[in-house]
């Protein structure tokens, strides 16, 4: 990779979360926006600032900067519902702020640009999850993924539910709802992490999130691509793959393609630096 290239992804994302920030700032003139997404933005792209620095803990320290902000001051602190049953209320309520916000540019728009990057750098529920052991899977890959769709459509008929029923004190309930359901995510996560010993297990077969990542990670700009030529085959990639990615394969269509999380395990790995 040249100098130019290699500056380019931290600063570039950078860029880019800060014209989300001025634009909500001014659109929806509140200097929160700004400071949101300025402070997301630069987390990010000090991580790969070090990532760059060959750092090997450095999308680990944007997973703490970052989902500790979101779970711990966004979500305890400010009372804000960022799972996607907060989604559902806010996007029901017909309210553009707090999860709306959050989806539209973390897990709807924006995987058209980074992919499923939100999974790697960003989930607080992958945060917790990755310090597990497993972080090799060490066993072939579930067919269970339908459950995915279970939990994304219990999610969405909760929220109905309490819209039809016109139940009292909704902010109240969305807060509880988001503490228990990431307690039940973590309980549930860590579980299957031991049991199938994956440490990514529920993001390939509970996560409801992946519901929006996966069709627009599809044509994600930003993606790990791999030089035929210096590439020997040896599988190493492939192995350290947190997501069962083929990432040899440069086609859209790749096994597993729109789960590729971006942790670049594989770049790291390289043995040719084909990645």
């Amino acid at each position: 990779m040249n100098t130019r290239r290699k500056w380019l992804a931290p600063f570039g994302m950078w860029i880019v979360f800060e014209i989300v920030a001025v634009t909500l700032w001014l659109t929806k003139d509140n200097l929160f926006y700004l400071l949101n997404f300025s402070y997301i933005g630069t987390s990010i792209t000090v991580g790969l600032l070090l990532f760059q620095f060959n750092y090997k803990h450095a999308r680990r320290i944007v997973q703490l900067l970052v989902g500790l902000y979101m779970l711990i001051y966004l979500g305890l602190i400010c009372q804000e519902n960022m799972q996607i049953e907060g989604f559902w209320y806010y996007l029901f309520t017909g309210v553009f702020e707090a999860a709306t916000i959050h989806y539209a540019v973390a897990k709807i728009f924006g995987p058209l640009l980074f992919g499923r990057g939100w999974c790697g750098y960003a989930c607080w529920t992958a945060m917790v999850l990755d310090f597990l052991p497993y972080k090799k899977p060490q066993a072939a890959r579930k067919k269970i993924g339908f459950i995915r769709y279970i939990t994304f459509s219990f999610s969405l008929f909760f929220v109905v539910l309490l819209f039809l029923n016109h139940v009292e004190n909704m902010e109240k309930i969305m807060f509880i709802a988001f503490i228990v359901g990431n307690i039940l995510y973590y309980i549930v996560g860590i579980i299957l992490a031991f049991l199938f010993k994956d440490n990514r297990a529920f993001c390939k077969y509970i996560c409801p999130v992946t519901i929006f990542l996966k069709p627009m990670s599809y044509f994600s700009v930003v993606r790990v691509k791999c030089d035929k030529e210096k590439c020997i085959s040896c599988g190493k990639c492939k192995k350290v793959c947190p997501m069962n990615v083929d990432i040899i394969d440069n086609s859209r269509k790749r096994k597993n393609g729109t789960e590729c999380i971006l942790c670049m395990e594989c770049v790291r790995t390289c043995p040719r630096k084909a990645l």
